[in-house]
């Protein structure tokens, strides 16, 4: 009986006496306790000892007692009594009650306790244990003989009882026992299996006696029955139950001579239990939704009847049924499978469909085969001779069926309620089936029989029609059943994976075959099949993990039809020997491409593969969602492969490549939907090969055609419509990108194949390949170079954090939910609204949105587990990262040096080494081990010296690049990189001279590029540079080849200008906080290569960058216009094409600057000299570039009337060009700008400008020099002040600098020698009044700025204001070098100009400004009545001081004695008048928009303004006489004004 679920045999009986009431007995019975005993017999020595003690007595005794309840007729008692309960009861097991009367005072010759009562429970019933409540009689005398086999309720004669014979005594008895099951129906069942292994007859179960003839509808209405049990006893039972079960389908009883078959109703009942478990015991289940009752079944306690390893023969264990119930072996065999289903077919071997069954030695000899002579004491054709006797014997045959096919046959044909049950958990049905077939292999010594031969053709019919059936389940529920559907699902994939080790693998290809057709048909019709794609996908994930993958899929034969349909391989084969074919005579094409001859020949990598093409395929509708499945099980097959001690020989993992090949091509289609890991690189992006046209334009496509045909075998329909597998339609076609992340790990698929390909293999492959699959191929690396990059600790680091922060959002999301503002209907809703296929799988099943609460999956529990990684798991992290990184790297490196083999030879080979030589910069560009650059700049030192012609006259764009990197690994800090990179260095310059004897084009390149990583790399060390040229030097001093030549001189040439940039390098790290001095430094240093275009037109660039960096948009565009009218100036020098730029001229409406970039000179080098001019930039493309990044740069600087004039030359060169794309998109960038340009009318600003000068000899070059600083927008005096005061405080000390207050002439021999001054002031943009006439808008007024003023007030005798007759003002007009905005944000001053207003003049230019500020407020559209209000108030107001009036009492009360201010006189005469009239106007206008509660202030105003008129009209009226005299021709008078008082007389 050991069989219980792993536990210890119990059989415990628990006796709980609850109350007595011995109320109505007469007689002393108060202090009453209760004596218990378990009794065999009678007699009172027969109690037994098996009362467990309490904790200070003997472990066993025969009695026990409750405590006395004192004085109390009717007690209640809380004691529990634990008994240890025979192996076997007899009718005379009883418990017996004896109640005692315990006297407290003992008197003599009286007993301390006097027996008051007794009762008894009888322990069988009918055979049964008897537990429950019972409410038992008290007898007042002993019981009589033989009372044990009777209740106590049984009224016997001649008792006495109390109370009548009524119930007094209230006990319980609960019994835990792995003996008794305490359930009437499994009682029954086990009665009736057990009396026909006796075979005794009749059986006796409770009253009923069941006869023979009667048995057989008994035993099957038992069996039905066994549904109707309590769970608990079920549970308890479970293993003994289904191995009565299975003995029932096994071995048939012979019921009065005829065979009954009970496989259907055993199956029946099967099905049943199995599904009560799985329902009410959710929580006892694994990962798998397997319940672990049932697995620990299979694992551990189910064995085929008749199989013991042990008995000598099958014959002695064929004797005793009960041997077989309930083995607990521990079976060898590794788990079977998951979870399965079903299928409806007739079989020939059906016993309840008509036929007879045939007999029993010939079952026998069919199913066992006959064996060899010496082994004949183990046939169970031994058996036949004896089966007549064992037949009368025991009332079975010693065998009759084996598990397996009894149970696939009833599978088959079951229909209805059984067939769903056994579907809900077929996984168990399928793995009892894998056990019982292998035991039966392994105990019929078949395992080394061929594999054909294992098992009968009408099993494997019966296997077939079920894997159909469940296959066309599958297709027909996913929709309706999705959860049981999965299961179901995965269940038949690890059932066929479990086939494949003991069946013959054809036929279990076959199985996966019928499969596919069915899931494949129906794909055909469905609008979004990514559920039935997502169940495919694990079906063939789970078949595929089986541990002779490989070898299933025939590594090493060559790609020839296969001589049978379904070829098979020993298992037994060896691995290692598997991998010695040859390769040779293959059509290379086949073994690339998913051919016909290549699935039929790879079967399962072909189905992986063409699953994977499928998917990915962007024309595939609704797959988009699974792609990270399908990546996901290619790399972990590929992982398994790589980690797999067997395939570690590199020959083994060969072969194993070559079940991948294919692979390369499909990662190859799919380029363009790959995450593009080279944005956030420097890099411009992917190489310019791969533009989205070449994609399409190709017609033969990388995957073969005769893919769309079948995806396992030639007689599949097509999966989807019949452009499924060509990527070739049409043009614009949009492309979904996949995630980084699978992405990431499609591109290591590709390395891995790359890696352990066979070589020759590659490159034979490599030599049919057209250029433009040659060149995609190395995008794909290019992508490689940049997804593999070591990223480092810190962004390790910068992950972990970030994942703890998602996991609290995630926390508060669950929290959210579960508190219920989430409610189920929105949940419901959300879900309705087909959310569900934008989930990360795309399907229903698995995907995290369609679980309500699996706690397993929910997202925060997953981030949670991963949290907070320590110092050391980061640091394995970043370690694992690096060697990654070099592992890929020296992958690609490999597979270009085989590109670079392949193409040498060949006609194409200038363009396909270009992208070669892409790849490889591009890596020396990313972050590299040491290890990796070492054999990079070998390949690169290789490819030069055999293609030096491809750098120095096709690439030369390269070429720059190349010296770029070569430079900067120049400046490493590890000194094996330095050594390499100058050595690189060196042999470049060198193979230039040797070419032409002069080495121009590196010279140019290399100087460019020092200039290029000066002007932008932060983290450059000068220190090690200079070693590396030192190195550089000493190579070209000890050449001993070139030693005669110009070489070493025009090295030291070099090296010599490199020191200078150098030296620049050093004095722009000491001004790497002080913006404006590094920009000023680099302007000069770009001024310094005015004859060398393609050096200045590098350092306007990094000059762009300075300024990008720090959003000065407008600056940044003028460096690339001026970038641009250098690269015009010569192009238009090379060629003359009517539709690009004249030179700089044409750039004059953008910037009056720009001529200085003008060809002009006499020394400006020719561009058509070796080496000049040779950059990507001096282009007609490269000139487009620079203009579109312009416009960008003017766009983002709100300077949209600059973006049209930029674009105003762009146009004819794109109208040149037909490209009316490009047209669209400017004319549509254009319509944005205007449209902003009205948008954003009046709310607008460019800039503010301050006049900044530098006094004191600490400043050096700065002493004396003035500045105009143009600022951001709304930036108050008081910031600049701030910043200046503090940069330079912190340069010189805080003591020494100062800021000079006011904006006076400094004179500087009032300044202290030691201090430094900083004068700084607000100055606004000037303009003469002929200009105002241009500069109408906002963006006029504040665009090519050259003129500005600021204003200071003064009196005769010093102080800066008196009173008005002596108020005096100095304009101060600036002119800067240049037009702002300029290429930098400070312009030198060149020229001052002093303007003195005298008093009156200062009085006319206020009133001006006083009546100006009227206007504006009484004409403002819309009106805005608290401004005019305002301004209303300053004017007509009550009288203040320096008012209008008073400014008229002082200046207009008396005509001036001096004719010379007649003029001004007058005009301040008629500013008043003017004034006048507009207080009016405003008045008037003020009146319309006051509500009811002004108008008193209203009538204040109007007040005010009644008192200044009257006030002001004998001044006002007051004329000049000699001003109306006749003037004679000419304005004699004129040369006495100044020339600010007629300049300023026009308002």
């Amino acid at each position: 009986m050991q069989s219980l679920l792993g536990l210890i045999r119990r059989n415990l009986l628990y006796v709980y006496p609850q109350s007595l009431n011995f109320a109505n007995r007469q007689g002393s019975a108060r202090n009453i306790t209760v004596k218990v005993q378990f009794m065999f017999g009678e007699d009172p020595s027969n109690a037994m000892p098996v009362i467990f003690g309490k904790s200070s007595c003997a472990e066993f005794s025969k009695e026990a007692y409750t405590a006395v309840v004192y004085h109390n007729r009717s007690p209640d008692f809380h004691e529990e009594i634990k008994i240890k309960l025979p192996a076997t009861l007899t009718d005379h097991h009883h418990l017996l009650f004896t109640f005692y009367h315990v006297s407290c005072q003992q008197k003599q010759n009286t007993p301390l306790e006097t027996p008051v009562g007794y009762t008894w429970i009888p322990m069988l019933q009918n055979g049964r244990l008897k537990t429950g409540q019972f409410l038992l009689p008290v007898s007042l005398e002993k019981p009589p003989q033989a009372y044990s086999v009777l209740s106590p309720e049984v009224p016997l004669p001649g008792m006495k009882w109390v109370d009548n014979h009524k119930g007094v005594f209230n006990v319980e008895i609960v019994a835990v026992s792995s003996i008794h099951t305490q359930d009437p129906f499994l009682d029954k069942f086990f009665a009736l299996v057990h009396a026909l292994d006796e075979h005794m007859f009749p059986v006796r179960i409770g009253d009923m006696r069941i006869m023979e003839n009667n048995l057989e509808n008994e035993l099957k209405s038992s069996i039905s029955a066994l549904n109707s049990s309590q769970l608990e006893p079920v549970v308890r039972f479970l293993h003994l139950l289904l191995d009565k079960l299975i003995l029932l389908v096994v071995r048939p009883p012979i019921i009065a001579g005829q065979i009954v078959n009970l496989g259907q109703a055993s199956f029946e009942a099967m099905a049943s239990i199995v599904n009560r478990l799985h329902k009410n015991l959710e929580g006892n289940q694994d990962q798998h939704g397997r319940n672990n009752l049932l697995t620990s079944y299979i694992y551990y306690v189910f064995r085929l009847p008749n199989t013991s390893p042990n008995s000598p023969s099958s014959g002695s264990g064929g004797l005793g049924g009960s041997v077989h119930y309930a083995t607990m072996a521990r079976s060898a065999v590794r788990p079977a499978s998951l979870n399965l289903n079903r299928s409806r077919s007739l079989s020939n071997s059906n016993p309840d469909i008509s036929g007879t069954p045939t007999s029993p030695d010939d079952e026998v000899r069919s199913i066992i085969g006959s064996k060899a002579a010496d082994r004949s004491c183990n046939r169970m054709s031994s058996h036949t001779e004896t089966s007549s006797f064992l037949q009368t014997l025991t009332g079975r045959l010693p065998t009759k069926k084996l598990f397996h096919e009894e149970l696939a046959l009833q599978w088959v044909v079951c229909s209805g309620s059984v067939r769903e049950a056994a579907l809900q958990q077929a996984w168990f049905f399928f793995e009892l089936m894998v056990k019982s077939m292998v035991h039966h292999l392994y105990f019929a010594d078949k395992l080394d029989a061929p594999r054909k031969n294992r098992f009968p053709e009408r099993f494997m019919d019966d296997i077939a029609a079920l894997v159909s059936t469940i296959a066309s389940d599958i297709v027909s529920r996913f929709q309706k059943d999705a959860e049981m559907i999965e299961r179901l699902n995965t269940s038949l994939a690890f059932f066929l994976n479990d086939l494949l080790t003991v069946m013959d693998r054809g036929f279990v290809f076959s199985l996966t075959k019928v499969y596919y057709k069915q899931v494949s048909s129906k794909l055909y019709s469905l609008p979004n099949p990514s559920t039935l794609v997502s169940l495919r996908l694990d079906f063939l994930r789970i078949v595929c993990s089986h541990e002779h993958y490989v070898t299933l899929n025939l590594p090493c034969s060559l790609l020839t039809p296969p001589a049978s349909p379904s070829p098979s391989v020993s298992s037994a084969t060896s691995q290692s020997s598997g991998f010695s074919t040859n390769v040779q005579d293959q059509k290379i094409a086949n073994m690339f491409e998913l051919s016909v001859p290549f699935r039929q020949q790879h079967y399962l990598s072909g189905l992986v593969l063409t699953e994977l093409t499928v998917i990915l395929d962007p024309d595939a509708e609704g797959l988009f969602g699974l792609h990270k499945k399908v990546i996901n099980m290619v790399h972990n097959l590929l992982s398994s492969h790589d980690s797999d001690p067997r395939y570690s020989d590199p020959q083994v993992k060969a072969r194993v490549a070559t079940l991948y090949l294919p692979l390369i091509g499909v990662i190859m289609e799919s380029v363009p939907q790959l995450y593009d890991f080279t944005e956030n690189h420097n890099q411009r992006g992917r190489p310019s090969c791969t533009a989205m046209e070449d994609y399409e334009s190709e017609g033969g496509s990388m995957i073969s055609q005769t893919v769309a045909m079948a995806i396992a075998g030639t007689s599949v329909p097509q999966l989807t419509r019949p452009s499924s597998f060509l990527l070739t339609s049409s043009t614009n076609r949009q492309h979904s990108t996949f995630s980084a992340e699978s992405s990431r790990n499609l591109l290591i698929c590709l390395l891995w194949v790359l890696k352990n390909a066979d070589e020759s293999v590659l490159q034979k492959w490599f030599t049919d390949l057209s250029v433009l699959q040659l060149n995609r191929l190395l995008d794909l690396l290019y992508l490689c170079v940049s997804c593999f990059e070591y990223k480092g600790k810190k962004v390790f680091e910068r992950m972990n954090s970030l994942t703890f922060k998602k996991s609290k959002d995630m926390r508060a999301k669950l929290e959210e939910a579960i508190l219920g503002s989430i409610g189920a209907r929105q949940e419901m809703v959300r879900r309705s609204r087909g959310q569900l296929e934008r989930s990360p799988s795309g399907s229903a099943f698995g995907s995290q949105e369609n679980l309500r609460w699996r706690k397993d999956m929910t997202h925060w529990r997953q981030n949670t587990e991963k949290l907070d990684k320590s110092r050391a798991e980061i640091e394995h992290e970043a370690l694992i990262d690096g060697n990654l990184a070099t592992e890929a790297n020296l992958i690609i490196l490999d597979t270009l040096e085989i590109v670079v083999q392949t193409v040498s030879v060949t006609e194409s080979k200038e363009s396909i080494l270009g992208g070669v030589l892409k790849v490889l910069l591009h890596s020396m560009a990313c972050n590299q081990s040491a290890l990796y650059l070492q054999h990079c700049f070998a390949t690169q030192r290789a490819l030069v010296s055999k293609f030096p012609e491809l750098l120095f006259e096709e690439e030369t764009e390269q070429c720059a690049d190349l010296c770029l990197r070569l430079l900067r690994h120049c400046s490493s800090s590890i000194g094996t990189i330095r050594s390499h990179a100058s050595a690189s260095l060196y042999l470049l310059m060198r193979q230039n001279f040797e070419i032409g004897n002069n080495f121009a084009r590196v010279k140019m390149q290399v100087t460019m590029s020092l200039s290029s990583l000066v002007g932008t790399s932060q983290n450059f060390n000068e220190e090690f540079l200079r070693r590396s040229l030192k190195t550089i030097l000493t190579y070209a001093e000890e050449d001993l080849e070139l030693r005669e030549t110009t070489f070493p001189d025009q090295v030291q040439d070099l090296v010599f200008n490199l020191h200078m940039i150098l030296s620049d390098t050093v004095k722009m790290k000491e001004h790497q906080e002080d913006p404006e001095m590094l920009v000023d430094l680099m302007y000069r240093i770009a001024k310094g290569y005015q004859n060398s275009p393609d050096l200045r037109l590098t350092w306007l660039q990094n000059m762009a960058g300075k300024h990008s960096e720090r959003s000065n948009h407008a600056e940044s565009a003028q460096c690339l216009v001026h970038s641009a009218g250098l690269v015009a100036e010569y192009l238009s020098m090379l060629e003359d094409r009517k539709y690009l730029p004249v030179g700089c001229v044409t750039f004059q409406n953008i910037s009056s600057n720009v001529l200085e970039e003008s060809a002009v000179s006499d020394d400006v080098v020719s561009p058509d000299e070796e080496g000049i001019c040779s950059g990507k930039y001096f282009t007609e493309a490269g000139l487009v570039g620079l203009l579109e990044q312009a416009a960008a740069s003017f766009s983002m600087a709100g300077m949209y009337e600059a973006v049209n004039e930029v674009y105003k030359i762009l146009i004819p060169i794109h109208e040149a060009n037909r490209d009316a794309k490009k047209l669209a998109t400017i004319h549509g960038k254009l319509q944005e700008a205007f449209t902003k340009i009205v948008h954003q009318d009046g709310k607008r600003m460019f800039g503010t400008y301050f006049r900044v000068g530098f006094y004191g000899t600490k400043f050096g070059d700065l002493d004396e020099q003035e500045f105009v600083y143009k600022e951001p927008a709304i930036t108050k005096l008081a910031e600049i002040s701030h910043r200046l005061e503090g940069f330079y405080g912190e340069r010189f000390g805080e003591d020494v600098v100062e800021v000079i207050k006011d904006s006076n002439p400094v004179d500087k021999c009032k300044l202290d020698a030691n201090k430094a001054y900083i004068q700084i002031t607000y100055v606004e943009p000037y303009f003469d009044t002929y200009e105002m006439k241009d500069r109408i808008t906002y963006f006029d007024k504040n665009y090519n700025l050259r003129r500005f003023m600021y204003c200071t007030p003064f009196t005769l005798d010093g102080r800066a204001h008196g009173e008005l007759h002596e108020q005096f003002k100095r304009k101060t007009i600036l002119t800067t070098s240049h037009a702002f905005p300029y290429i930098k944000t400070r312009i030198n001053v060149i020229h001052k100009e002093e303007i003195i207003l005298t008093p009156i003049e200062v009085a006319i230019e206020d009133m001006q400004k006083k009546t100006q500020e009227l206007a504006f407020a009484t004409h403002q559209d819309p009106a805005d009545p608290k401004m005019l209000q305002m301004v209303l108030q300053g004017s007509v107001g009550t009288t203040v001081n320096q008012g209008p009036l008073e400014v008229a009492q002082v200046f207009l009360s008396e005509i001036p004695n001096d004719p010379k201010l007649f003029r001004h006189h007058n005009k301040l005469r008629l500013c008043f008048k003017d004034f006048t009239k507009r207080c009016e106007d405003a008045l008037r206008k003020n009146k319309s928009l006051i509500g009811p509660d002004q108008k008193e202030y209203q009538r204040e105003l109007e007040r005010n303004y009644h008192r200044l008129k009257e006030a002001l009209q004998p001044l006002i009226n007051r004329k000049i006489p000699q001003l109306y005299k006749t003037v004679l021709p000419a304005a004699c008078h004129r040369d006495s004004f100044s020339r600010m008082s007629l300049r300023k007389m026009d308002i």
